[in-house]
């Protein structure tokens, strides 16, 4: 388990990350910086990959979520 204040600054970048790749459109901008940490730290790549990845993951299960429980309502509508 990585030191508490590498998870901290990881967890960070990871949101600033994410909140830049959106608005600039480009979806794999994560890797470009987990490239530039990398040469530095692979401790703190590590844990930023991590914690992008999960927050990339947990946005696409709350979508496929959502898109489910539209598609029910939607054919309950129709009955």
């Amino acid at each position: 388990m990585a030191d508490p204040v590498v998870l901290e600054m990881a967890n960070k970048l990871a949101e600033e990350c994410l909140a830049v790749q959106n608005q600039v459109g480009d979806d794999r901008l994560f890797m470009a910086v987990g490239d530039v940490l990398g040469a530095s730290s692979q401790t703190l790549e590590e844990a930023f990959l991590t914690a992008v990845r999960t927050r990339m993951a947990n946005d696409a299960g709350r979508k496929f979520l959502a898109q489910k429980l539209k598609a029910h309502e939607t054919a309950k509508a129709s009955e």
